[in-house]
């Protein structure tokens, strides 16, 4: 089926400024990639020699999930910057000039530059979202075992709210084989327990069709009624526990690990458990809304300050675009400090760049002539 691209009102000029927008993109993210992949592994190449990790390993497991992770990271950035390097050396070679001089206006102008800033931001998510999480597991799980050496399989002393008014225990917890022991689980109404149940071991189901299935052994349940007391006991029980074995684990950059369904899900588990360091994950779930909007921002401002000819030329451009850029990810970086450890509200911390540059971007775009 062929597209009509005339009657969606795209033309070849705008093809034109789309082609030389995203293939500007592309090129500075894929030399900023090569060079931070070379940076890192000479930094990481004895640690590497000495882990007894493969090629492919390092390859697949770290270089293959470390790419997605910086374009991500930089694609603010060099959003700014290529709508500066392109949009400037059309502006000196007149062909903004033709354009408007045949009817275009600014505001006409920006359509393909939207168009591409979309595209960009559609990935930005996408990327954000479900794709780079999932690498991130295996980046995270890479770096544990043949970089940092480090992989704790183990915890102790767990406590936490699994639901309202039900409180967990768990002495000793292994990872590896999914079970622990001393166990107990308190239920409250209001201030009063109404039932305390222990078990010698418990072992997490992981073949369940249900999540949160866990196996009981040499149990007791002591349910309280008023003053009378009924004790159950037994060798083997199954039931459900809001609570599976991940959430004994906290590593750091966990955030990064968790797909957007992944993290709205955790973050409302981790308020009713009323557990601390909930900010981080809200500033993260905030982000990878906000950072895609940076593309539409960051695009306004970068053509509006290079559509014109300037006698600084294409160095004055670039020079603002990069202190703007390296100023939003700056407030960025400093908004969310506050939020994770000066109790802003995280949503509005990660949009406080956002709204400011876009009234930057709102006075750039009305004194841009038309």
């Amino acid at each position: 089926m062929k597209i009509n691209l005339k009657k969606l009102g795209i033309y070849k000029i705008d093809l034109y400024i789309i082609k030389k927008f995203l293939s500007t993109y592309i090129f500075l993210i894929g030399i900023i990639i090569t060079i931070a992949i070379i940076f890192d592994f000479n930094e990481k190449i004895d640690k590497f020699t000495q882990s007894g990790a493969t090629v492919s390993q390092i390859v697949m497991d770290y270089y293959v999930n470390f790419i997605p992770y910086f374009v991500n990271l930089f694609s603010p950035l060099f959003v700014f910057i290529s709508v500066i390097f392109f949009t400037t050396k059309l502006a000196d070679n007149s062909e903004i000039i033709a354009m408007k001089s045949a009817g275009m206006s600014f505001r006409r102008l920006l359509r393909p530059y939207m168009i591409s800033a979309a595209a960009i931001a559609v990935t930005t998510f996408l990327l954000g979202a479900y794709v780079i999480p999932r690498g991130n597991v295996a980046k995270v799980d890479f770096e544990n075992m043949y970089i940092k050496k480090r992989n704790i399989t183990v915890a102790e002393n767990i406590q936490m709210q699994v639901d309202t008014g039900v409180v967990a225990y768990i002495t000793r917890f292994d990872n590896n084989r999914k079970s622990g022991y001393g166990f107990s689980l308190d239920r409250f109404e209001g201030k009063k327990l109404v039932s305390h149940l222990t078990a010698q071991t418990l072992q997490y189901d992981t073949l369940a069709e249900r999540k949160y299935s866990w196996t009981l052994r040499n149990y007791q349940i002591r349910t309280l009624t008023g003053n009378r007391e009924q004790i159950k006991s037994g060798s083997s029980i199954d039931t459900i526990i809001m609570m599976e074995p991940k959430d004994f684990f906290y590593i750091k950059g966990q955030q990064e690990t968790l797909t957007l369904p992944e993290l709205r899900e955790f973050i409302d588990k981790q308020r009713l458990r009323g557990a601390a360091g909930v900010s981080t994950f809200e500033v993260e779930y905030h982000k990878r809304y906000a950072t895609p909007f940076a593309a539409f921002i960051l695009t306004i401002i970068g053509a509006s300050l290079s559509s014109e000819k300037r006698k600084g030329g294409m160095g004055f451009s670039i020079a603002v675009g990069i202190a703007l850029s390296f100023a939003y990810i700056l407030f960025q970086t400093i908004s969310a400090t506050f939020a994770i450890n000066a109790g802003w509200s995280p949503m509005l911390s990660v949009w406080i760049p956002n709204i400011l540059f876009a009234g930057i971007a709102f006075w750039l775009y009305k004194r841009t002539p038309e």
